[in-house]
């Protein structure tokens, strides 16, 4: 995912909307004090750092290093987070966890594969979470004002192979006919007031929109994002729902 997301580690860890304490709390009674969770497609630690203040370690493995560099500057040298650059396809080289957790990553890897080695990998009891975007949140209400000035750009949205867009199956339709076919939900929402910088950095943060992607036009694509978005509301204030899903997922 490094190139995917290339230039764009600051801009995620600014402008990414949190999943909230409630969800994060969510994440620890389900994984317990004592255990050691793998964050996996941790990014610039969204999930890994408020999680580590309630169980004992957090293995945090991302393919970029620049994300990995913003995780452990936001962490503040917190101890028990371990920065490890690696992925999907390197589980088996990663030291050993009790339960696995992921965000807004899951999508991007071979999901039948990654759940068929985390059956060998994990231990009895362990769990598969997922945390993100409820499977029918809310649009944002900007998208269809800065969706146009993507479509101006050349930019369409960037689609993994094995994603619900690609294939049509939503994660828990992957999680049932895995070992993990066990499944428990849980939802938390609150409301997030967005100014324009943080609409225009949120752009930033995408895959499909990245500083990579725009090569030397990020400063023009950023005013036109700035431009039309105070055309369509000059107050310059958007407040966003944020629906954040945990899904739990354990073998029978």
């Amino acid at each position: 995912m490094s190139d995917l997301f290339g230039g764009a580690a600051s801009y995620y860890a600014r402008y990414r909307a949190p999943h909230g304490d409630e969800a994060i709390a969510y994440l620890a009674r389900v994984a317990g004090s004592g255990a050691c969770v793998l964050d996996l497609g941790c990014g610039p630690g969204t999930v890994a750092i408020p999680l580590a203040a309630r169980v004992r370690e957090v293995i945090a493995v991302d393919p970029d290093p620049a994300m990995l560099a913003a995780g452990e500057q936001l962490a503040e040298g917190a101890g028990n987070v371990r920065w490890l650059r690696g992925d999907s396809t390197t589980l088996a080289a990663l030291p050993s966890f009790d339960h696995v957790v992921m965000g807004r990553s899951f999508h991007w890897m071979d999901r039948r594969a990654v759940l068929a080695e985390l059956d060998v990998l994990l231990p009895p009891g362990g769990t598969v979470m997922l945390v993100g975007p409820s499977r029918d949140h809310p649009d944002e209400p900007w998208e269809p004002v800065v969706r146009a000035v993507r479509e101006r750009f050349g930019l369409g949205e960037m689609t993994a192979r094995d994603s619900f867009q690609a294939t049509g199956e939503h994660h828990d339709d992957v999680l049932k006919r895995s070992p993990f076919c066990r499944l428990e939900e849980a939802q938390f929402a609150w409301t997030l007031p967005r100014d324009v910088d943080a609409v225009v950095g949120l752009q930033l943060s995408y895959s499909y929109s990245s500083p990579a992607r725009l090569g030397d036009r990020v400063t023009r694509f950023a005013a036109a994002v700035r431009e039309a978005l105070l055309e369509a509301r000059p107050s310059g204030v958007w407040e966003q729902r944020v629906v954040t899903s945990v899904l739990v997922a354990r073998r029978y």
